[in-house]
């Protein structure tokens, strides 16, 4: 089996250039948010992360499609805005002009929306294609909060690569280490790693989730947005574990990163919309990270997901993420809550 190293290498770096670029917006006074069709926000941010990694990825691996979240459509109806998000993949690639050599840059403006528009690729059963979420956790980035940049490797419908940036994360959850910022790696087989996003000389640390022999030493880890996830049936379910630690709530993937190296223990994501179905973008990443720290992630029934169907996990309904010793009685837990609930 291939060891996926210059994948990973690539990844890494494509990542690290998205933060960036995405940490230069965050910095700025305006986030140049605009509104999509479905009325979801979308800022400069998410164009320039999705065209940078993008660019990357086709600089090295030309035949491999991407599933990405965003288009060119917006930034080709306003040429101030498309100029805007040109000159910060310009500036981000300055920045990291170190990696110039192995993930090469954007060309133009016009290479720039070329790049965007190779991430509409529709997924499926394909032997390889990438999965990218240029800023997973939009709401979380507008308030200054958890978001992540995440992008996977999938190979036969299965995650073998997957590198998650966040920006917003502190170094040490505990606070006796100052600074924020990690940069997580997984290949399949190969364990989990973790780094500081701005310490690019650094050696990769390995990751573990803990290793707790009780579901009720566990803590939750969920999403902010009620929206997103049914925070009374979490709460529910906390409590038919015995869990008595508070939930910690943060947008993004970076929950799965969270737990993975130990700051939490469970993520839950229960759907609150019986038609809703889960993205690729959303899950890719952190499933192979959370694999290779020591978990499972399953969906609500304890299936594995299913990563063959298109852009979305259609055959499962959510998520359901834990250190390996706890997660079938986390499982059977949401089991017994979504029984009563029915």
């Amino acid at each position: 089996m291939s060891s996926y190293s210059k994948e990973r290498r690539v990844a890494e770096l494509a990542v690290e250039r998205a933060c960036k670029l995405t940490q230069a917006v965050a910095e700025s006074s305006a986030n140049g948010e605009v509104t999509k069709d479905d009325a979801s926000p979308v800022t400069v941010a998410d164009f320039g992360a999705q065209a940078v990694v993008i660019g990357a990825i086709n600089h090295n691996f030309a035949a491999d499609p991407v599933v990405g979240e965003e288009d060119s459509a917006i930034l080709r109806e306003k040429p101030e805005l498309k100029a805007r998000v040109w000159g910060l993949a310009q500036a981000a690639a300055a920045e990291t002009a170190g990696s110039t050599a192995e993930i090469g840059e954007l060309a133009s403006a016009d290479h720039m929306l070329e790049m965007l528009d190779l991430g509409m690729f529709e997924g499926g059963r394909v032997p390889r294609m990438w999965a990218l979420d240029p800023v997973d956790g939009t709401k979380g980035f507008l308030r200054r909060e958890q978001y992540a940049v995440c992008l996977a490797l999938l190979v036969d419908s299965e995650v073998v690569v997957g590198v998650i940036g966040c920006p917003n994360l502190p170094v040490d959850p505990t606070g006796a280490t100052p600074g924020k910022g990690m940069l997580f790696s997984a290949v399949k087989g190969q364990g989990a790693f973790a780094r500081p996003l701005d310490a690019a000389d650094a050696d990769f640390v390995r990751i573990r989730m803990n290793d707790i022999p009780d579901a009720a030493a566990a803590s939750f880890c969920e999403s902010v947005e009620a929206g997103h996830s049914s925070h009374g049936q979490q709460a529910r379910i906390a409590a038919l574990l015995g869990i008595t630690k508070p939930s910690v709530r943060m947008d993004s993937q970076a929950k799965y990163a969270s737990i993975a190296r130990g700051d939490g223990d469970i993520y839950l994501r229960l759907p609150v919309s019986a038609t809703y179905q889960e993205k690729i973008w959303d899950h890719a990443a952190g499933n192979v990270l959370v694999a290779e720290a020591g978990g499972i992630v399953s969906d609500m029934h304890g299936n594995p997901l299913d990563f063959s169907l298109g852009r979305t996990l259609r055959n499962n309904k959510g998520i359901v993420a834990a250190a390996a010793g706890i997660q079938p009685s986390v499982v059977a837990a949401v089991q017994k809550v979504l029984a009563e609930d029915a």
